[in-house]
């Protein structure tokens, strides 16, 4: 991981307050790998107080949504506009506008993120 992507990843990390405090920089990319019965605010972001998801906390690593077609569906509609988009956009009319870049970089080439289906 780069040292911008490091910074990026461990912004995301502080402001979800799941930093460990021993660390200063997270140094490897984050797997994420919510379960079937997440929230679209859990998985996108959102809530009454505005947190980021596990989009966003997989940032620069690695989203895993296990057993697929068990996710709600309206959980899996959220996703779509952000796979289309390459950008998760949160907005609160108090808040204004916040947006979060979801890509996975390898190297300096930004590789799109990307709804995989697993085949057993």
């Amino acid at each position: 991981m780069s040292l911008e992507e490091a910074i990026e990843t461990t912004r995301i990390h502080s402001v979800a307050g799941v930093l460990e405090d021993s660390r200063g920089l997270v140094g490897t990319r984050p797997y994420r790998s919510p379960h079937h019965t997440i929230s679209d605010a859990g998985l996108i972001g959102g809530g009454a107080v505005p947190r980021p998801g596990e989009v966003s906390l997989g940032h620069n690593g690695v989203l895993f949504l296990d057993e697929l077609p068990e996710f709600q569906r309206n959980v899996l509609e959220v996703m779509r506009q952000p796979l289309e988009d390459g950008a998760v956009t949160i907005s609160r009319g108090c808040f204004g506008d916040v947006s979060i870049a979801v890509h996975a970089s390898g190297g300096n080439d930004s590789v799109p993120m990307r709804l995989f289906r697993r085949s057993d």
